[in-house]
């Protein structure tokens, strides 16, 4: 048995890019920087960072497009796919993630700048205090004497 199963959490290293194929079906791209803690030589813990090329297709493609900009950080969950291809009679190679599912762990960068510039706190309004509300109790009953475990459907 064996599994197809990817699980990354990164910042997205470009602007996403969509585009179509000849049939029509929109395509998305973009990079996901991982980064990978190791030890150098000196012992101290150091981040190398990992670049993973990801696609999104269909109608999820074109509406992940207008939410996603350099800088998000995003959790990715999807699979594997390996891509060879011949180019100026060289063979290439690609290694992506075609993306299940994806949420976003921040805002846009230029939204999170936007709402630091315009961000103004509320006054402080004093507020009645507020009465204590009576906690309803819920009364436990025992189950009637005759219901044994036996006659418990499951």
């Amino acid at each position: 048995m064996s599994i197809n199963l990817v699980c990354i959490t990164g910042n997205l290293t470009r602007d996403p890019e969509l585009r179509q194929t000849q049939g029509g079906t929109p395509i998305l791209s973009f990079g996901v920087a991982v980064n990978d803690k190791r030890k150098n030589q000196q012992g101290e813990w150091v981040d190398y960072p990992n670049y993973v090329d990801c696609v999104v297709f269909g109608l999820r493609a074109e509406k992940l497009a207008t939410f996603m900009t350099k800088g998000m950080k995003v959790a990715i969950e999807g699979k594997l796919h390996y891509q060879s291809w011949e180019k100026d009679g060289q063979k290439r190679s690609k290694l992506e993630v075609v993306v299940d599912n994806i949420d976003f762990m921040s805002k846009p960068p230029q939204q999170q700048q936007q709402q630091q510039l315009y961000n103004v706190p509320q006054q402080q309004v004093p507020q009645a205090p507020q009465q204590a509300q009576p906690q309803q109790q819920v009364a436990y009953s025992a189950p009637p004497a005759d219901v044994y475990d036996e006659d418990i459907p499951f």
